[in-house]
């Protein structure tokens, strides 16, 4: 009798196992390239899976969680402007209510810096949210590093 109820617990914990899924829809990937001596750009670009898409830089109050950058502040740099991204696409989301600005497939992110050093590494925090046409994830962040030469 022990024989069979470890043997159904053995089978439900797989069975459970086999369901739960984990998405990991978006992957990420940081480089850089240096202008001259006093400025460079950072590069971040997110790579997302077919039929999943991350929100844009703005979106409206009430809304998705846009996708947004901090910057760890350091004396070796300082950010100059803000984050530069290409123009992105726009719909209707009924579980909003609103049209949303969103990406699909990949989308690189800039954003330039100017150099107090000539090397340095930057280091930052972006936060999405990723969604397909059925779910959407919590909020994440992916923290990364460049080291600019």
């Amino acid at each position: 009798m022990k024989k069979l109820t470890l043997l159904i617990a053995i089978v439900l914990f797989t069975m459970a196992g086999a369901v739960a899924q984990i998405y990991n829809p978006v992957k990420w990937s940081v480089a850089s390239k240096k202008l001259n001596d006093k400025e460079a750009v950072v590069f971040i670009r997110a790579t997302i899976d077919k039929g999943w898409h991350i929100y844009g830089l703005n979106v409206p109050d009430g809304g998705p969680i846009a996708t947004s950058f901090a910057f760890t502040p350091t004396k070796d740099y300082s950010l100059n402007g803000k984050v530069a991204a290409p123009a992105p696409q726009t719909k209707f989301e009924k579980a909003f209510d609103m049209n949303v600005t969103y990406y699909a497939k990949e989308v690189t992110f800039q954003q330039k810096v100017k150099l107090n050093k000539g090397q340095t590494t930057v280091k930052g925090i972006v936060e999405f949210m990723a969604c397909d046409a059925e779910r959407c994830l919590p909020p994440e962040e992916y923290a990364f590093n460049v080291t600019i030469k």
